[in-house]
C-alpha cells in the first residue's frame, strides 16, 4: 500500500485514523486470498463481519509516498468471532514496525446483526490458516 497526500494531516504525516483504513484494506485483500468477497458472504451465506473491538499502538510515523506492508495473522479462532494480530511496517527506513493492533471481529446475521457461527466453508478455510 502507498501512503496519499489525502491519507496525512497538517504536519504531513498519516492521520491516525488512517492507519485503521490500513488495518481494514489489509484484511479485505487476505479475505480475498482465501477466496471470498464480502459481497458475497452477505449474498450467499447471509453473513457479514463486523469489528467489535480494536486497540492499536502507535510505534513512528508514515508519511506521505511511503509504501507499506500490512500483516494479517489470525491470533484468536472461535466459534462465531475471530482476533488478528495485525502490523504495519515501512518498507522503506529498515522496514520500520509502524503500527500495531489487535482486531476482534464478529460473524453476524446480515440482516438481525446478531452473532452467527462461522459457515462451514468459511470455518474450514480458517482453521487452515
Amino acid at each position: 500500500m502507498r501512503v496519499y497526500y489525502e491519507d496525512t494531516d497538517a504536519g504531513g504525516v498519516v492521520y491516525h485514523a488512517n492507519y485503521v483504513k490500513f488495518l481494514e484494506r489489509a484484511r479485505t485483500e487476505w479475505l480475498r486470498h482465501l477466496g471470498f468477497e464480502q459481497d458475497q458472504l452477505r449474498r450467499d451465506f447471509g453473513v457479514l463481519f463486523v469489528v467489535t473491538s480494536l486497540k492499536l499502538d502507535y510505534h513512528r510515523a508514515a508519511r506521505f509516498n511511503d509504501e507499506l506492508a500490512v500483516s494479517v495473522q489470525i491470533r484468536h479462532l472461535l466459534r462465531a468471532s475471530l482476533t488478528f494480530a495485525q502490523t504495519i511496517h515501512s518498507l522503506a527506513a529498515g522496514h520500520a514496525r509502524l503500527c500495531s493492533a489487535e482486531v476482534t471481529a464478529a460473524c453476524v446475521d446480515s440482516e438481525s446483526f446478531k452473532p452467527q457461527p462461522w459457515p462451514r466453508v468459511i470455518a474450514a478455510e480458517l482453521h487452515s490458516q
